[in-house]
């Protein structure tokens, strides 16, 4: 069973400890619904490691707060997600093991509306993701979105992508279908997919993707 931790983006600490297990990181700006997530994640998971709900009391954003919690662990594997999470039975443990058996560097959990094809909720192998934005999880320019559209591209064109639906982890918001992407991080996807992603994916069908 994960252990899970609540601490705030101000009082974060310089290092993070996880004694080689998962480090999942809940970024969150509602104490209660992220106590009632964290406890039902933490039943479900099938296996240890450390949940860390980090309540987000400067609005710094979501990536900014998974990117300041991925740069100060040592976990060998991160899941990111966001308060709104109901898991399935297993879902860490089976990620795990898709990503372990398929030798990829990013793992899609089934949210119940991407069906594989975009790492909204995600679970990462730490050699592999830290390259890429010296040492962050996501390019540190986006605020909500279009982080885990880009680290999903990337996926893809090294062929580090893997998929198992069994590994269950919905999105529970009613108005998420209708609420509106920050534009800034549209246009800066765009930007940045017109560039090849730092020249990472030349693949004009996978520049294409997300914009």
């Amino acid at each position: 069973m994960l252990r899970v931790e609540l601490t705030s983006l101000s009082s974060l600490p310089a290092r993070i400890g996880t004694g080689g297990g998962p480090l999942v990181v809940m970024p969150f700006i509602d104490a209660r619904a992220a106590q009632r997530a964290a406890n039902q994640l933490a039943g479900r998971a099938g296996c240890g490691g450390l949940l860390l709900g980090v309540y987000d009391d400067s609005r710094a954003g979501f990536v900014t707060v998974v990117n300041r919690v991925f740069a100060a662990s040592d976990a060998p594997h991160v899941a990111y997600l966001a308060q709104d999470a109901f898991a399935g039975r297993n879902w860490l443990a089976t990620a795990l093991a898709a990503l372990t058996r398929a030798g990829a560097g990013l793992f899609a959990f089934n949210d119940g509306k991407w069906q594989g094809q975009l790492a909204a909720f995600g679970l990462v192998r730490r050699d592999w993701a830290a390259p890429f934005y010296d040492g962050g999880l996501f390019h540190p320019g986006y605020a909500r979105h279009y982080g885990d559209a880009e680290l999903t591209v990337l996926a893809l064109a090294g062929a580090a992508f893997a998929y198992d639906p069994h590994a269950v982890l919905v999105e529970v918001d009613w108005d998420k279908d209708s609420s509106s992407v920050e534009p800034a991080d549209r246009e800066l996807y765009r930007r940045r997919a017109s560039g090849g992603f730092d020249g990472r994916v030349r693949d004009p069908a996978l520049l294409a993707r997300f914009s």
